[in-house]
């Protein structure tokens, strides 16, 4: 590896995991896209899509960690909500990716369009009032929590991603979560939610070990980064960054599907 690849590679974990702590997204929306096709634009060894999904899946996991570490005071993380949602979104997505070798690749890519396509919906949902909510008071159907996290976690668990950009409007819009509140416990349902998808890519041998490692050095700086700059900025300005990269994500995987 020269020095350049090592910069790119440091690079784009950087950028991806300061979003992530920033957002309560694992982040791998970002990385994955620029994995895949910034590294060829710099003359660079390209990486194939299997390649891409390791990588990412353990970047995650590490990114996640930050994030929830740099948010576990103040109040942000509910143990409530992340132990429901956490629990539910583990056994979906063990159901989705085992199931998923019985779906086309069609079918799959369709079911996550669908889901993309409700959580950008739902972002743009008008979210009066949720932000005046005092963190110790906040209160939530658990077993609805818990049914959607399910959901979400069977849709992800069949495309292999972590499934957070999903969760995080289920929280604001349905559940009534406040959005600091909706990022710090997100991260830590992600973290739940990645650790299937890491063991599953260490032990089938489908992670880059070198440039997984630069990945995760960059996560740990800069995702703590990232949510303490969620922890300052304006909860409206959040929400809006938050729609619009859904939002992306959403055209992005209907432009793959048609």
């Amino acid at each position: 590896m020269d020095f350049a690849f090592i910069i790119t590679i440091f690079l784009i974990g950087f950028i991806g995991s300061y979003i992530s702590g920033m957002l309560g997204i694992g982040g791998s929306i970002i990385k994955y896209p620029m994995l895949l096709f910034i590294p060829p634009l710099f003359g660079l060894a390209a990486f194939s899509a299997h390649e891409v999904a390791g990588i990412s899946a353990i970047q995650v996991f590490f990114a996640t960690i930050g994030g929830v570490w740099a948010y576990r005071k103040g109040g942000y993380l509910n143990k409530t909500l992340i132990i429901y949602m956490g629990s539910a979104i583990l056994i979906g997505s063990f159901v989705g990716g085992y199931g998923s070798k019985l779906m086309s690749e069609g079918g799959i890519n369709l079911i996550y369009g669908i889901l993309a396509l409700i959580a950008a919906v739902m972002m743009f949902i008008p979210k009066k009032g949720i932000d005046d909510i005092p963190l110790d008071q906040v209160t939530f159907n658990k077993w609805l929590a818990a049914s959607f996290a399910l959901i979400v976690g069977v849709g992800a668990g069949i495309v292999g991603a972590a499934g957070a950009f999903l969760l995080v409007p289920i929280m604001l819009v349905v559940l009534k979560i406040p959005t600091r509140m909706t990022i710090a416990s997100s991260l830590a349902i992600t973290f739940i939610s990645s650790i299937g998808a890491t063991v599953g890519k260490i032990s089938t041998g489908q992670i880059d070990y070198y440039p997984a490692f630069i990945m995760i050095v960059a996560s740990l700086i800069a995702s703590p980064l990232g949510a303490m700059a969620g922890k300052k900025m304006n909860t409206k300005i959040l929400q809006v960054i938050l729609a619009v990269l859904i939002a992306a994500t959403a055209v992005k995987i209907w432009i793959d599907i048609l």
